[in-house]
């Protein structure tokens, strides 16, 4: 066996062991951060706390959260960075176990857990930002464009709510920041 051929090996085991490790959920310097990975049960959170169950989870319209296996009830409120929720990317795993990675903070007494990297069981590892995907092919834009990127400062629906009720939703109390 040659040189040649021992460093050609090691060079692709090495990509192999680097293409099939896990994600790990990034910091972002929050108070009480902890990085977490969990595996968890993707449930429909009004299910769970009412017993008002449909077959799809609410079709993309109910809060997702995470029943971890000691029973705990993770609400996964936030995601890769987009802050928008997990519901586009949790939805699709409705009643399936997952396996999570992301950040729990504790802020004023209230934990949260953000999500920022979902593997199916038996799948691959994505990163947690699928509204921000779906926002962009609803609009027939590329996941590189600035209107994507600040997708918050470009939605209609936002822009709208904001020039009803004010920045801090307080327009129509007679308050304005």
């Amino acid at each position: 066996m040659t040189v040649k051929t021992i460093v050609a090996g090691v060079l692709v085991a090495g990509l192999l062991s680097a293409a099939s490790a896990a994600q790990a959920a990034d910091s972002w310097g929050l108070p009480d951060e902890e990085i977490a990975r969990f595996e968890a049960k993707v449930v429909d959170v009004l299910c769970v706390l009412t017993g008002d169950c449909p077959a799809d989870c609410g079709a993309g319209k109910r809060v997702m959260g995470l029943v971890k296996d000691d029973g705990e009830l993770v609400l996964a409120i936030k995601n890769a960075g987009a802050f928008s929720g997990t519901i586009n990317d949790l939805t699709p795993f409705c009643g399936q176990r997952i396996t999570a990675d992301g950040l729990f903070t504790t802020n004023y007494g209230v934990k949260t857990f953000a999500l920022q990297f979902v593997r199916p069981e038996g799948g691959e590892w994505r990163g947690a930002n699928g509204f921000v995907k779906d926002w962009a092919a609803e609009r027939g834009k590329s996941l590189k464009d600035k209107e994507v990127k600040q997708w918050f400062r470009n939605d209609a629906t936002i822009r709208a709510l904001i020039e009803a009720q004010g920045k801090l939703g307080l327009k129509d109390q007679g308050i304005t920041p």
